[in-house]
């Protein structure tokens, strides 16, 4: 085990102590100067934690007590009014559709909802989405751009279900249906990646005009264990593949493949969910307003450069 890993499960061995003290009613003063002491070594510790490798950030894109979606709806959003189903077989709990006030202004958000315990991810399908939860997110964009509201889509997913049912119904189709149709909606889109950004579930609510990340959030078009038992036939190789893939916020924006990146609290977003969730008002409350200014013809035209002159690459002749 190297030293980073080891300050890493560190750090998580203290939150458990924390949280585990904070739960308890009434704490003494005993306990207060518990909770200070625990609280001034994850500091510490947080300072030495090099967050630089690929692996790294993807196992803090997937930290269990990272903030999700509705974590953010409840710290940024107001009059949150969710829609359920996709008029077609059923309701999608891993994927989310709603509408909401952000600083005044009527929006509609989607995202996807991972779980906190074992019932939940049970529940939410380890925050995974079948057909009818993108079917349900174009229902959801498409009453948005009829009553001119911008959409906003966070998004952290492994990957859209591959499970058995879920290509009987089409999971192919429905992601398919999405990015054409994303790709002409005529209000402001912001998709902001918060956790994981894995494969086309995640691009189906991310063809938008901003698309934007958390520091330690990861975007790419397979998991790193994935790709590292396709390529070397070893799962274990996944660091290797993980800095390979340039699936971080820095590498993608240096490939111009999205659009900004949103920064985190020292030791991530899990530190402290309040901070981060400010730090995410702000970035988004900046591009709404500018997207808000642009005529609809202006953001079809940008949108579509911006997805057809990704991953271009040019040699010098």
């Amino acid at each position: 085990m190297d030293a980073a890993t080891r300050t890493r499960k560190d750090i998580e061995n203290i939150e458990r102590q924390i949280a585990h003290l904070e739960s308890v009613p009434g704490a003494d003063l005993k306990t207060k100067e518990q909770l200070y002491e625990l609280h001034r070594q994850i500091e510490s510790l947080r300072t030495q934690f090099d967050l630089s490798s690929a692996w790294q950030k993807t196992e803090l894109a997937r930290h269990p007590q990272r903030p999700y979606f509705l974590d953010y709806v409840e710290r940024l959003f107001s009059g949150w009014s969710e829609m359920h189903g996709d008029r077609r077989f059923a309701d999608d709990p891993a994927l989310l559709c709603g509408m909401a006030r952000f600083h005044g202004q009527e929006v509609m958000l989607l995202g996807t909802q991972k779980g906190r315990d074992a019932k939940q991810r049970v529940q939410r399908n380890f925050g995974m989405a079948n057909p009818e939860g993108y079917r349900k997110a174009l229902r959801a964009m498409k009453l948005a751009e009829k009553f001119k509201r911008p959409i906003i889509t966070f998004i952290d997913i492994p990957g859209a279900y591959p499970g058995l049912g879920a290509e009987e119904r089409g999971q192919g189709e429905a992601i398919a249906l999405n990015l054409r149709e994303m790709a002409r909606l005529r209000v402001p889109t912001i998709a902001i990646i918060i956790g994981e950004g894995g494969s086309g579930g995640a691009l189906a609510i991310a063809v938008a005009d901003r698309v934007l990340m958390l520091e330690n959030a990861i975007y790419s078009v397979i998991s790193p264990e994935g790709c590292a038992s396709i390529m070397w036939r070893d799962a274990t190789k996944k660091e290797v593949a993980a800095q390979a893939m340039k699936i971080t916020a820095t590498d993608l924006q240096n490939l111009k493949c999205i659009d900004g990146i949103v920064p985190e609290p020292d030791g991530g977003a899990h530190a402290d969910i309040d901070s981060a969730a400010a730090m995410v008002d702000e970035v988004l409350h900046h591009n709404l307003k500018e997207l808000m200014s642009l005529p609809a013809d202006h953001l079809l035209e940008s949108r579509y450069n911006k997805f057809r002159n990704i991953a271009q690459f040019f040699t010098e002749s």
